[in-house]
């Protein structure tokens, strides 16, 4: 394939949350065939977030996860996420005690 067949590039968005309200999102343009982990290391993320350690971090892509290897097709949005503070089954259960005390009083 020369030049002028060459597929145009892909636009990517890299989001990660270090914490609830804080959003870190980035737009990328990467070569057609571009992998997951190339966005990454393209968007900066692990720079200005040095808490990332890319071969032990979870992604995904449009909240379905996904390996640091997988190839990215345009406006994919890659995911970061961090990890639960704590386990949804036991905040449901804190957010019910919580509410049923509420009520005795």
């Amino acid at each position: 394939m020369d030049r002028a067949e060459a597929a145009p590039p892909v636009k990517i968005v890299v989001a990660y949350s270090a914490r609830a309200g804080a959003v870190d999102v980035v737009d990328v343009l990467l070569p057609d065939g571009a992998t997951l982990e190339q966005a990454l290391r393209a968007s900066g993320l692990l720079d200005r977030h040095p808490e990332l350690v890319l071969e032990s971090i979870k992604v995904g892509i449009w909240g379905r996860n996904s390996t640091l290897a997988e190839r990215l097709r345009d406006a994919d949005r890659v995911e970061v996420y961090r990890p639960l503070q704590v386990d949804p089954k036991e905040a449901r259960r804190l957010r019910y005690r919580s509410h049923r005390e509420h009520i005795k009083r």
